[in-house]
């Protein structure tokens, strides 16, 4: 069961010399599913599938490839399928607009344009008891020697009938890193040594070894019972944590008292402490 990290989207339209730098790329770093991460992760409500279809913009021409997509679980909720639409629509103008400059730049100045991509698709994390939470691969192509990509999350409040960001349901961003931040940089270290062949040096002034802060990483709110929160992962998209030929990296961590506690009182019903057995990260 696939759930935090989603595989890279690979946009046909893209010049084969780009597309086959991506697929190398990817190869080398392990962008596919367990990639740094736990071998529990917080799995989807598969008993709270819906009967509406998914939502998706999608264009493709000579200049570009787009396509934002959202999950049948977000389609049927009408205020959020709303909000994704009007994202992907002004996302689109965006996308096209650039992709036109582009091409009529490379006419004029006699160089190759590349066809652009933009991809957004977000996928259900857990679709609980008033809640619904979700996560995104962003992926873009403009032509340059290699793609990019990154991460977005939020959850739903089904009560409120409003989007919120994970961090929302905590006291506050520093109450989030004291229940959580020494166990994920530990992990991180651990995993960034790995990569790299040799221990992350914490007196080097080498901003690649110091340990993001949460608003700089993408949380998600996970579930293993379908019930409540009782997992929370960690996303890093390149230039975070390390260089862009390390990769992405992903970590889920088990809900303890720890973070029950930090979490606002407003929203502490949603959570729940992980069983024991989940207690494993990246590394173990």
């Amino acid at each position: 069961m696939r759930l935090f990290l989603i595989p890279l989207l690979l946009s046909s339209v893209l010049a084969s010399g780009a597309c086959s730098e991506a697929q190398e790329y990817e190869a080398k770093v392990g962008l596919e599913e367990g990639a740094g991460s736990t071998t529990d992760r917080p799995v989807a409500d598969a008993a709270n599938d819906t009967d509406a279809e998914p939502g998706a913009v999608e264009l493709q021409n000579e200049r570009a490839e787009f396509s934002h997509t959202w999950p049948a679980a977000a389609n049927a909720i009408p205020k959020l399928a709303a909000r994704f639409e009007s994202e992907a629509q002004t996302a689109l103008g965006e996308a096209q607009a650039m992709a036109a400059e582009d091409q009529a730049a490379a006419r004029g100045e006699g160089w190759e344009f590349r066809p652009h991509a933009a991809e957004k698709e977000w996928e259900t994390v857990a679709d609980i008891t008033d809640w619904l939470s979700l996560s995104a691969l962003i992926y873009s192509y403009t032509g340059g020697a290699h793609p990019n990509y990154g991460y977005d999350s939020l959850v739903w409040d089904k009560r409120a009938d409003t989007a919120r960001a994970p961090l929302d349901l905590f006291r506050s961003a520093a109450a989030f890193k004291t229940a959580l931040w020494g166990r994920f940089c530990d992990a991180l270290d651990a995993e960034r040594a790995t990569r790299r062949g040799e221990a992350v040096d914490p007196q080097s002034d080498n901003a690649f070894n110091t340990c993001p802060e949460p608003r700089e990483v993408t949380v998600l709110l996970g579930s293993s019972n379908t019930q409540t929160f009782d997992r929370i992962g960690i996303l890093i998209g390149p230039y975070v944590a390390g260089p862009y030929a390390e990769g992405s990296y992903e970590f889920t961590f088990p809900v303890d008292s720890a973070v029950i506690d930090a979490v606002h009182p407003d929203y502490v019903e949603a959570f729940s402490r992980a069983p024991q057995k989940q207690a494993r990260i990246s590394g173990d």
